[in-house]
């Protein structure tokens, strides 16, 4: 069996002139994580990642934790984060009255995009999109048969994208509903790993990519009380 361990980058710069790349406590996060994978004795034979500076930043702060130098790392669009800014801008064009107020709390701001992802799951947001949800969904599938191509046996690999791809990854692997990638989307937190086994039969007759659903959003390495307050969702 080969292992997918599919990271969800850390913390980026939430609020500044650039979100694309990762805070002071996001790159501490990545090390974080890969001073874990090492203790835990593991080597990647190939690391895949977006195309987004915060997928290769948070790559890079792994290795430097591992205390190995970055092997080559494989980019591939497919696992690039979908335009959140542009679809919940599209659901409040439809519906104004649910527009925040700015000075509202954290909640109210993810009850919107909870909302506006449930509206593009439905093929509800009838403005002009950089992509549907169909899409989204197609180029998901198609990443994950290209990692699993010639993957062989017993290999490990590391893959490291966003909350978007890694959530719609893991409910085409469960196949769940729609709703499911929603959810598992808005829980994902930085720098959390989880879980797949499959092997060279990962692709059966339906064309489905089939694997073994072995954990969630984990985030061992941020688990240590001098780290209070270093989970973090954006």
């Amino acid at each position: 069996m080969s292992e997918l361990l599919l990271v969800r980058h850390a913390q980026a710069s939430f609020g500044t002139d650039n979100y694309d790349r990762l805070s002071e406590l996001g790159h501490r996060q990545a090390r974080w994580l890969g001073e874990y994978f090492r203790f835990r004795g593991f080597t990647f034979d190939r690391v895949i990642c977006g195309e987004m500076r915060r997928h290769r930043e948070t790559a890079e702060g792994i290795f430097e934790g591992l205390g190995d130098a970055v092997q080559r790392l494989d980019t591939d669009a497919c696992w690039n984060e979908f335009d959140f800014d542009r679809i919940v801008s599209a659901y409040l064009e439809q519906h104004p009255d649910d527009q925040p107020d700015p000075e509202a709390p954290a909640p109210d701001f993810a009850r919107i995009l909870r909302s506006a992802l449930s509206a593009w799951s439905e093929d509800r947001l009838t403005v002009a999109l950089p992509e549907r949800w169909s899409e989204f969904e197609a180029r998901v599938e198609r990443g994950l048969h290209a990692t699993a191509a010639g993957s062989g046996e017993e290999r490990r690999i590391l893959l490291v994208s966003s909350g978007g791809p890694i959530a719609m990854a893991l409910r085409q692997v469960l196949q769940a509903p729609a709703s499911a990638m929603v959810h598992m989307n808005l829980q994902l937190r930085n720098s959390s790993y989880s879980h797949l086994y499959f092997n060279a039969r990962a692709v059966h007759s339906a064309g489905h990519f089939v694997g073994h659903f072995a954990g969630f959003n984990h985030v061992p390495h941020l688990d240590h009380p001098e780290r209070a307050g270093s989970v973090t969702h954006y």
